[in-house]
């Protein structure tokens, strides 16, 4: 990836996450990256082109912190107690790669897309499965109402953390998916 276009992504990312997709104009990526908007356009035909490389970016970038936080595990409580964590931990402004927490970039997105099928939202949807298989491969169970579980605590414990600023979200819900797997064995 050239030096422009990867400084066009990561500007267009951070500022599509701290301020949203649709109250930043391309002149707005210009004017902060520093880059011709000739450049920008030789890299992207559309600002929807600019923001399915964002999204693709965070995606790698969220997808390789994740997977590293729950390779350290070993066994399914680890697991689990190694996501939440790392959520709190990401809440609260501890992971660099990161910060600064403004809730999730792919459910925000989508929060302004309302077509389900449009290629940006489509992009979220495919992001979301992706984060669910990553933890499904991480765990030895194949308990798909335990695996729903933890991804729908772990959404919500997002959603919390953003919108209510409930930072202690996180162990809360790990409590959650700890008892619930003790009652059932």
């Amino acid at each position: 990836m050239s030096a422009k276009r990867q400084l066009l992504v990561e500007t267009a990312l951070n500022l599509f996450y701290k301020h949203g997709i649709n109250s930043i104009g391309i002149n707005e990526v210009l004017k902060v990256s520093g880059v011709a908007k000739k450049t920008l356009y030789n890299h992207f035909s559309t600002k929807e082109d600019l923001i399915l490389a964002a999204l693709q970016a965070r995606d790698e970038k969220f997808l390789g912190w994740l997977s590293a936080e729950l390779s350290k595990a070993s066994g399914d409580k680890q697991v689990i107690s190694n996501l939440f964590n790392a959520l709190h931990r990401w809440f609260n402004n501890q992971v660099s790669e990161l910060t600064p927490f403004n809730g999730c970039f792919f459910i925000n997105t989508s929060a302004e897309f309302s077509d389900k099928s449009h290629p940006i939202n489509q992009y979220c949807q495919q992001h979301k499965q992706a984060v669910r298989e990553l933890i499904a491969s991480h765990l030895s169970s194949d308990d798909e109402q335990l695996l729903t579980l933890i991804c729908v605590l772990k959404e919500g414990a997002i959603v919390s953390a953003s919108v209510a600023n409930e930072l202690d979200t996180a162990p809360k819900c790990l409590k959650i998916v700890l008892r619930s797997m003790s009652q059932s064995a």
